[in-house]
């Protein structure tokens, strides 16, 4: 079928059973320490649901409505994506795809300058037609009814909606599972990528016999990341159902496990507040949330998760962000992108760049593309 145009929307129906949910959240106890070690902090966790029930504006669906959103019918799975055209006669195709517990609503601060660079300040050569979608059990993408959803089955979606779209040669973008879907875009579909561009690379860390004073603090922050950080993803790739009864359930459930993302991923001062506001931080979670897709986005990991570093031999591009998960060296990263044409550490930003770091995300897409259009 083609692709129809979608509104995104929220009921007010959706949005009095979400308050009244909160309103009789069974809390758990007061944490017996004075930091994020155990999970998020229950005042915080209580400040940010009364936030959500009393002061938030529900208006991600108008946000993202701001921008063409369509549905289309892939391998037999309906897909959400967002596609804005540039005005550019020129302009370059490019697919951007988000990752978990993210969604497109994180490239709306992007979409602007990618697609109209000249009314952004910029250079009219830069620009791009931006189409950015959601991840099958994602947002508004269909939750696959069957197993087999795994990121090379995403990749020769993506590629099947991009030439049905009219785009025979593009470039991919992403981070999070979008750079695994990115790079594996690359390799179901060499003849018409022309590059990747990652801002996050998941490599080997500790390779190398005589590792530089920045590969050691690498492979530091990964052993801390494997001792505290890893148990949301040996849940989500191993029992993403049994998960996904509490988290659909209970929006005070939801919210704590996507806002502690927001604190342990971002480059923040101590709250993830400081790196993200709030209205985004609880746009991301209402997505999760009245969708009801914390299951369906789980299952990604059971899926991939051993697949998450497949070599990538497209020409590319990697930007490293100094608080995002892992850190690589560009000799760490050689590894695994066998063309790696652009490689930058960026000085500020996490894990979540297009939120935390616009304008610095779009820089480096724009650089890297520069190369390869």
């Amino acid at each position: 079928m083609a692709a129809e145009p979608f509104d995104v929307s929220v009921t007010e129906a959706e949005i009095e059973d979400l308050r009244d949910r909160l309103r009789r959240t069974r809390w758990n106890e007061h944490e017996p320490v004075d930091d994020w070690s155990q999970g998020v902090p229950l005042a915080y966790a209580q400040e940010l649901c009364r936030s959500w029930a009393e002061d938030y504006d529900f208006g991600f669906a108008e946000r993202l409505n701001a921008f063409p959103n369509y549905r289309d019918t892939i391998d037999g799975l309906g897909i959400h994506f967002l596609h804005v055209r540039s005005p550019e006669p020129n302009a370059f195709p490019l697919v951007l795809t988000h990752g978990w517990p993210g969604s497109v609503l994180e490239f709306l601060d992007v979409l602007g300058p990618l697609t109209d660079p000249r009314a952004h300040g910029g250079d009219p050569a830069d620009a791009f037609h931006v189409v950015a979608p959601s991840l099958p059990g994602y947002g508004w993408s269909d939750k696959p009814p069957t197993t087999g959803w795994n990121i090379t089955r995403i990749a020769r979606a993506w590629d099947a909606l991009m030439d049905s779209l009219g785009y025979q040669r593009y470039g991919a973008q992403g981070g999070d599972w979008g750079s695994a879907v990115s790079g594996e875009l690359g390799e179901v579909a060499p003849e018409r990528v022309a590059g990747v561009h990652v801002n996050m690379g998941s490599v080997a860390s500790g390779t190398f016999d005589d590792p530089t004073p920045g590969e050691r603090a690498n492979l530091e922050a990964v052993k801390e990341f494997r001792r505290t950080g890893r148990g949301y993803s040996a849940i989500q790739s191993t029992r993403p159902q049994t998960l996904g009864y509490g988290l659909t359930d209970s929006p005070a459930g939801q919210a704590a496990w996507i806002a502690e993302k927001f604190w342990a991923w971002t480059d923040n001062n101590g709250h993830p507040e400081d790196a993200v506001s709030r209205q985004k931080i609880l746009d991301e979670i209402s997505v999760y949330w009245f969708t009801a897709s914390a299951t369906s986005s789980a299952r990604l990991y059971w899926e991939s998760f051993a697949s998450f570093r497949n070599s990538v031999t497209a020409p590319a591009g990697l930007s490293v962000y100094p608080h995002d998960i892992t850190r690589p060296s560009r000799r760490e990263a050689e590894l695994r992108f066998t063309d790696l044409r652009w490689f930058a550490e960026l000085p500020r930003g996490g894990h979540f760049a297009a939120l935390e770091q616009p304008e610095s995300l779009v820089e480096q897409v724009r650089g890297f593309f520069r190369l390869v259009r």
